[in-house]
């Protein structure tokens, strides 16, 4: 494994889990806004470390394998989190929503990279923009105190409830596009 740039971010965003948790759980009044910040922080370098790898020809197999494992690992970590903070039926149903679609689509990765078809479940469009609202929707409820009078969580919580109906949708994208393989593997 190379030490660039890119993977340096990557790592970043691993090491902010457990620093997100700590600071989540500080008994200080701005622990909340805290944890929104770093996390917020740790999403910025999800696009900074994919951007940097192909500007600066940095791109590795392993900055491949483990870019999506730490986005897996923050944003389930998050979710976690809130859920345990506020335990809503709702809320909890987002969550296993999100992260049942993020091992689904990892296993399937998986197995069709192993069957060599793995450029059939490439990233998509929707699969970008609902990484984009996870993060911004979880930075806003993990941040929960309002910034002039304007309800953060509130909006966070819209942004995530939008970004599960993208997850539903990128995952049956994937399901779709493998569908044929699976088919003729089963």
């Amino acid at each position: 494994m190379v030490l660039n740039l890119p993977n340096a971010l990557t790592w970043f965003r691993i090491v902010a889990i457990p620093l997100v948790v700590v600071v989540f759980y500080l008994p200080v009044t701005w622990a909340r806004p805290a944890a929104g910040l770093l996390f917020a922080l740790a999403g910025i370098t999800d696009y900074f470390d994919g951007y940097l790898a192909r500007r600066l020809n940095q791109t590795s197999s392993f900055g491949a394998f483990l870019d999506p494992v730490a986005d897996k690992l923050i944003v389930s970590t998050a979710l976690v989190l809130l859920v345990q903070a506020d335990p809503q039926i709702q809320l909890a149903v987002v969550a296993g929503i999100i992260i049942g679609r993020e091992i689904t689509v990892s296993a399937l990765r998986e197995w069709m990279s192993e069957i060599g078809a793995r450029a059939h479940v490439a990233v998509t469009f929707f699969g970008k923009w609902k990484t984009t609202l996870q993060i911004i929707g979880i930075s806003l409820m993990l941040y929960e105190q309002p910034i002039f009078g304007i309800e953060l969580y509130p909006a966070g919580t819209a942004l995530l409830f939008i970004a599960a109906a993208l997850t539903i949708w990128s995952m049956l994208d994937y399901l779709r596009a493998a569908w044929p393989l699976m088919l003729r593997q089963g």
